[in-house]
């Protein structure tokens, strides 16, 4: 028999509503959504969460993570990560190929899903990286169960750069699986490294990173994928765009579900800006560079407008000791799972995003986009993958709460207004007020073809 349970009087944010209500969970799946004043009849034994006064979304799906397993796992793995990412109400994720070995090949990416099933706390899905030389391997891909492939048109940790112009036009011209890429033009960053090591040397500021992979690195890089994409008809989702300059590259005014080129912004670039390197260093390092203050603002009013679909995390954790050193040798990323919906609810709190919108952008649009078989909303028959959250239960973050393996965040020392409560994957209460169940794992992530 299948367990049942019923989340009953929350506030819950969905497709655009926010309503009072209860959710009722049978096995993996929700089975009914009752409005306040509806008549709840359960014949059966029930578990019954009172959520009055907190807020119920549908759990957090990030496109965008490097959980660094296998082979970098010093810095973090499937097990850490995932652990601080439901605790972050991140019920599903997408992990990037730049890991060792690099996930270019299906017996590779395969070996990725095995360790997952046994690890993951969150659903899983894995993308395939792009190399110049690996499209026969690309061709194999079986859309109902991987997400997409990855082109890393700039390098960036792990070096996957693709820059044979051949290689980029095949991709795009013959492969009918989403294509995701990391965009910055390569000539143009060593070209601002040159420059500026003519000023200081090897020993440059980070300051100058912005600098370095600059707005015209990041806007030649993205137009010409969309270039590309126009070109061949492709569908195309850029990631973790950093400046205005690149928003004239997207539309506002076509449903997601008819777009065949999406844009995705990611947590930091939309809470920090340059001002903030001479208070957080290199533990604000990412690639692309978080930019200007005017840039950061643009990227708020692109998500807003619709010409953002996306915001995700490019949780990229390293230790401490890898972020040392200057601009040129301090290793870019950092961690961010389990900070990114407190983060979005605080802005929402500062007037800069309504509620509605920041589960649009981080629950339904990527749902829809990677097409992701019943996931990323409430509706009766998806996957009961939830989150609750008290918007009044301040908390500051240190290193007694961090759960990242690196031990270390850009937050630390920033207090948050909300707190997640409790998370469910699959209708299991996975996370609850600190306490984990780790007797069960997530699923591997289907799609719709």
């Amino acid at each position: 028999m299948n367990s049942i349970q019923l989340i009953r009087n929350a506030t819950i944010v969905n497709e655009g509503r926010t309503f009072v209500g209860s959710v009722q969970i049978v096995g993996k799946q929700i089975k009914a959504i009752y409005e306040d004043g509806d008549i709840i009849e359960i014949a059966q034994p029930y578990i019954e969460i009172d959520a009055t006064g907190l807020l119920l979304l549908p759990g957090v799906i990030d496109d965008q993570v490097h959980f660094r397993d296998p082979g970098l796992t010093h810095k973090g793995d499937l097990y850490t990560e995932t652990k601080a990412a439901v605790a972050g109400g991140v019920t599903s994720f997408f992990e990037m190929p730049n890991t060792r070995p690099q996930a270019t090949t299906i017996d590779i990416l395969e070996e990725k899903y095995n360790a997952a099933s046994q690890k993951s706390f969150a659903n899983y899905s894995f993308l395939m990286g792009v190399t110049n030389d690996n499209l026969d391997e690309l061709k194999k891909l079986n859309p109902r169960n991987v997400a997409g492939v990855k082109i890393f048109m700039g390098s960036s940790t792990g070096n996957m750069l693709v820059d044979n112009k051949n290689s980029l036009n095949r991709v795009f011209a013959e492969i009918p699986l989403l294509i995701v890429t990391h965009c910055e033009d390569e000539a143009t960053i060593q070209h601002n490294i040159q420059c500026y090591k003519r000023l200081f040397g090897d020993d440059i500021p980070v300051e100058y990173h912005p600098l370095i992979r600059s707005v015209e690195a990041c806007y030649k890089s993205s137009s010409y994928a969309v270039e590309l994409a126009t070109k061949y008809n492709s569908r195309l989702h850029v990631f973790h765009l950093s400046s205005a300059k690149e928003m004239s590259l997207f539309s506002s005014n076509v449903p997601l579900v008819e777009k065949r080129i999406t844009a995705e912004v990611c947590v930091h670039h939309l809470w920090f800006s340059d001002a903030d390197y001479a208070k957080y260093g290199n533990r604000i390092k990412w690639n692309p560079a978080i930019k200007s203050e005017s840039d950061r603002l643009a990227l708020i009013n692109a998500v807003n407008s619709n010409k953002i679909d996306v915001i995700a995390t490019d949780h990229a954790p390293h230790l401490l000791s890898e972020k040392e050193g200057s601009c040129l040798t301090a290793a870019s990323g950092g961690p961010l799972v389990q900070h990114s919906l407190v983060a979005m609810l605080q802005m929402v709190k500062q007037g800069a995003f309504s509620l509605e919108k920041v589960v649009e952008k981080m629950c339904h649009a990527p749902a829809e986009l990677f097409r992701i078989e019943k996931r990323g909303f409430i509706r009766p028959e998806y996957y009961a993958d939830l989150v609750l959250v008290d918007l009044n239960r301040p908390w500051v973050v240190d290193t007694d709460n961090i759960l990242y393996k690196c031990g270390w965040s850009p937050f630390e020392g920033i207090r948050f207004d909300a707190s997640v409560l409790q998370t469910w994957v699959n209708g299991n209460l996975i996370y609850d007020n600190g306490q984990f169940n780790e007797s069960i794992q997530g699923d591997r992530l289907l799609f719709d073809c």
